[in-house]
């Protein structure tokens, strides 16, 4: 297939860019590099662009006879989002609004959107499963909450074929070393660990020892961002083949918190990681873990790199390659 990528110029979308083309597909990264690197686009053209211009859209898929399109560019800070919704609802929902129409324009009926873990809110059980409310609670969240909502209706009306993947903390790096996660301002937690055992960050602040956690600090599921990649290929081979349309949770289903990963930097660093335990932030809830039956049964896919420490060795050895 000919597959459109949004944003792949990104963390998630370099990587899954490389999966399709490892698995005979070519990727056409879309990215306006406002977050994206120019040196993570190595296996397709790149055509510089955004989604807020739906006349150099309609270009890009003349340009190219295109199959599918697997769709990541967004703004993805929650804090932002909090002081400019304004930005996230252009970019991440109307921006996807312009891409919708762009593809039936073009006759283009496939996608695969990266949602998020953000739509269901502050949990009401855990493990967390696609049955779940949701009831966002910051408007990145909310943004994408109301592209599944768009992509349930066109698919009813019009016949759009979609797969929406909520993923929950992505992480890690290419085991090949080629492309890894670099974002600034950086968000995350491991390259945050990573870059403090390096000397090149401040220490790392630990919002909140005081959670009903077995060491009092919040609970995430880590899942490895060549993991979220091959969910992206699988998604594509299934809607191709007639899987009906649907959301699927992307996470390993085992939770890890803030202090387990920092022992996991200083341990495959053999570093010492400094740390500074600061208040809870607000929204923060204590644990967020995936249901992951329904990607497994769906999509055939289960994690190849579950391990937390392979998934900090990846990080650690990309980040040390950059330095």
């Amino acid at each position: 297939m000919r597959v459109l990528v949004t944003g792949g110029a990104g963390y998630i979308g370099s990587h899954t860019a490389k999966l399709l083309a490892a698995n005979g597909h070519q990727p056409i990264v879309l990215d306006n590099l406002s977050q994206g690197h120019e040196w993570a686009v190595k296996w397709g053209p790149l055509e510089r662009g955004s989604l807020s211009d739906p006349e150099r859209l309609g270009q890009v898929f003349a340009a190219h006879k295109l199959d599918a399109v697997v769709h990541f560019a967004a703004n993805a800070l929650v804090g932002e989002s909090m002081t400019d919704p304004a930005k996230y609802f252009h970019n991440n929902t109307v921006g996807t609004l312009n891409l919708l129409d762009a593809m039936r324009h073009a006759g283009v009926d496939t996608i695969v959107f990266s949602s998020t873990c953000a739509t269901y809110g502050d949990p009401v059980r855990v493990p967390i499963d696609e049955t779940h409310p949701q009831a966002p609670v910051n408007p990145y969240g909310e943004s994408k909450l109301m592209v599944e909502k768009v992509l349930r209706w066109y698919g009813e009306i019009y016949g759009l074929k979609w797969m929406a993947l909520r993923y929950f903390n992505a992480a890690g790096a290419d085991p090949d070393g080629e492309i890894g996660e670099d974002h600034e301002p950086e968000s995350h937690l491991i390259p945050l660990v990573v870059g403090a055992a390096q000397g090149l960050r401040p220490p790392v602040k630990i919002f909140g020892t005081d959670y009903p956690t077995p060491d009092g600090t919040a609970i995430r599921d880590y899942v490895h961002v060549m993991d979220l990649g091959d969910a992206h290929l699988r998604a594509l081979d299934r809607l191709r083949n007639g899987t009906p349309s649907q959301a699927i949770n992307l996470g390993t289903g085992r939770g890890h918190s803030v202090k387990e990963v920092v022992d996991a930097v200083a341990r495959i660093s053999g570093r010492d990681v400094p740390v500074v335990e600061s208040a809870r932030r607000a929204g923060d809830p204590p644990e967020l873990v995936a249901a992951p039956a329904r990607a497994r049964d769906v999509l055939g896919w289960t994690c190849r790199y579950a391990d937390l420490d392979t998934i900090v060795r990846h990080a650690w050895t990309w980040h040390e390659k950059r330095r």
